[in-house]
């Protein structure tokens, strides 16, 4: 009789074994499930992951961050004028300054390349604010010294080295500046690529060739008529009144001779700011 009842009982458990298992693994599924939903909803899985490789920028202050696609200005003196390649206008706090390059020298306007060079410069600085580190006054009250452009060249250097400047020996011992203008000679780069260039300060002492204006047309009666000129290589007219404003800011000596005179042997055209009507 006991053993009967044991064989029954050690079957019906094993009937049951098979059911029990498949209820744990579905209690187990759906806690699994629970604890998946929970963790969808905390802040911490709904927060964007951060880069480990890219720290994040805090500011230290209440100010706005600046953008990753904007360029941060650069702190300086605006370029607002180009006189010629070495000679600039930079605005400083409202005020216009001249400066000219310190250790270079560019062809003048009317020389070979002269304005090959203004148009660069131009390009690498017009318009942009510059760091100027400044050297001294030259004896025309100009602001000497050196530009360093947005980028971190100096325009000084970058002249020489693309063959629009001389390294200006005068005034200057920069051994990079000497080293660029010999590898711009040598690769013929700018004026190098001519034959025979002529430095800015040789052709600067160059005189143009007297004009003959013996045989020039005069007006008539300019035989007769008087007129007057300042006595300065740097005036180029004359006038036919003393009164004349242009006249009167004249430094050396006024003289009086007839219209032909003043056209023929001192080369002068007539004042158009005081001709008479």
């Amino acid at each position: 009789m006991n053993k009967s009842i044991l064989h029954l009982l050690v079957f019906a458990s094993l009937l049951a074994a098979p059911a029990c298992k498949q209820d744990n693994e579905k209690a187990r599924e759906e806690f699994r499930q629970r604890r998946g939903a929970v963790e969808q909803n905390t802040p911490e899985a709904t927060a964007p992951q951060e880069d480990p490789a890219r720290p994040a920028v805090v500011p230290s202050d209440n100010t706005k961050a600046v953008p990753e696609t904007e360029t941060p200005t650069v702190p300086g003196d605006r370029v607002v004028g180009v006189k010629d390649g070495d000679t600039f206008e930079l605005l400083r706090n409202g005020q216009t300054i001249t400066v000219r390059l310190l250790g270079v020298d560019t062809p003048e306007k009317n020389q070979a390349f002269g304005q090959r060079a203004k148009q660069f410069a131009s390009d690498l600085a017009f318009g942009k604010n510059v760091r100027l580190i400044e050297n001294n006054k030259d004896r025309y009250g100009r602001t000497v010294g050196t530009i360093i452009l947005p980028d971190g060249r100096s325009l000084n250097e970058e002249l020489v080295r693309e063959g629009y400047a001389w390294h200006y020996t005068a005034y200057s011992k920069d051994k990079t500046l000497a080293n660029l203008e010999a590898d711009a000679r040598r690769f013929k780069r700018g004026l190098w690529q001519d034959p025979n260039p002529v430095a800015p300060w040789d052709f600067r002492k160059q005189k143009p060739a007297p004009v003959d204006n013996s045989k020039a047309p005069v007006p008539a009666g300019s035989t007769k008529r008087q007129v007057y000129l300042c006595d300065s290589s740097g005036s180029s007219v004359y006038h036919y009144s003393t009164n004349c404003s242009v006249l009167k800011r004249c430094k050396e000596q006024v003289i009086t001779v007839t219209e032909a005179e003043a056209i023929r042997q001192h080369n002068r055209r007539a004042d158009k700011t005081c001709s008479p009507k």
